[in-house]
């Protein structure tokens, strides 16, 4: 092959790795991460006899105030008329992110709900080098301003009448029943207390066997899942890994930004620890950092879990 034939398939080659890396580029900004979707899975976890409970899992917002289709798609998600909602965190993505949240979540007033922390509750996001993930989970920026948790949280409680799970545990009556939760803070700052829930357990009083039990965390760290398993949940719901937010088509998440097994970075699964197995949900989120406006294999979503009675 001559020197010019060899230089023009080169440039041909580099032309189409260019092109691919533009389409992608434009999917994952520009469409797929407005392409909001409610994923639904069942699990036979409950007490044999039991009604079905409707869960929506909601996690990972990140909201700014002018993402309203965001807001719009969230506020929607109250025609799904669900049982429980629980919401699993990092619900800020802007100092002013409330006013987007207050929009999403109205229509959610009067539903029983239960919510823990992530970070970006607590922490504005700052730009990051994405290439950073692959090193491990990220560390927090010294200089991030901190943003009006206790405004957040006086809007669940008060105004949506959610509970927060923030490592302690609660039983709430849904739809007639009593339902027990517990819940850690986020793992992946530290800010969990595992030691603290057994006795927050025990304070709820005693539990007819017929009383389903769900852990809540916003980081699905496996020392987590280990601890929500021994202290007896029927199921565990966390969020934070954005499902990988950036995943390979046909192989899934590259990173999860913890320590769960990127096959569980998403998605319903099941967790084994010391002989008992719990089902798993792991939501892929609907939001991103606004320093990272991207989606690529892996939309935004929320999760409706019906959980059903053992066989």
């Amino acid at each position: 092959m001559s020197p010019s034939r060899t230089t023009r398939s080169a440039l041909i080659a580099l032309g189409a790795v260019g092109a691919a890396g533009v389409a992608a580029a434009t999917w994952g900004i520009g469409i797929e991460r407005y392409l909001f979707t409610v994923r639904h899975a069942t699990a036979r976890t409950l007490p044999t006899g039991s009604r079905p409970l409707r869960i929506l899992h909601i996690s990972d917002a990140h909201m700014a105030p002018w993402q309203h289709r965001k807001q719009r798609w969230l506020a929607s998600l109250s025609g799904l008329r669900p049982d429980l909602i629980v919401n699993t965190g990092d619900n800020l993505g802007h100092e002013h992110g409330l006013e987007g949240i207050r929009a999403a979540f109205a229509p959610f007033a009067g539903t029983p709900g239960v919510f823990v922390h992530g970070s970006n509750d607590v922490h504005a996001p700052s730009p990051r080098n994405p290439f950073r993930y692959f090193m491990g989970p990220s560390a927090r920026v010294a200089t991030a301003p901190k943003l009006d948790t206790a405004a957040m949280d006086a809007y669940f409680t008060d105004e949506l009448g959610w509970t927060d799970l923030d490592n302690t545990a609660a039983s709430l009556t849904v739809g007639g029943r009593r339902i027990d939760l517990f819940g850690v803070d986020d793992a992946h700052r530290h800010w969990d207390d595992l030691d603290a829930l057994p006795a927050e357990i025990d304070a709820l009083g005693a539990r007819p066997s017929d009383v389903p039990v769900l852990g809540v965390t916003h980081a699905p760290y496996q020392r987590v899942l280990n601890a929500f398993t021994d202290l007896g949940a029927d199921a565990i719901l966390g969020g934070h890994t954005h499902g990988g937010q950036v995943c390979i088509p046909g192989f899934g998440a590259i990173v999860a930004n913890c320590d769960i097994p990127l096959r569980q970075a998403k998605g319903l699964s099941t967790w084994t620890h010391a002989g008992r197995t719990v089902p798993l949900n792991v939501s892929a989120g609907c939001g991103h950092s606004i320093y990272a406006p991207v989606r690529f294999a892996c939309r935004p979503e929320a999760t409706l879990l019906t959980l059903l009675p053992r066989n």
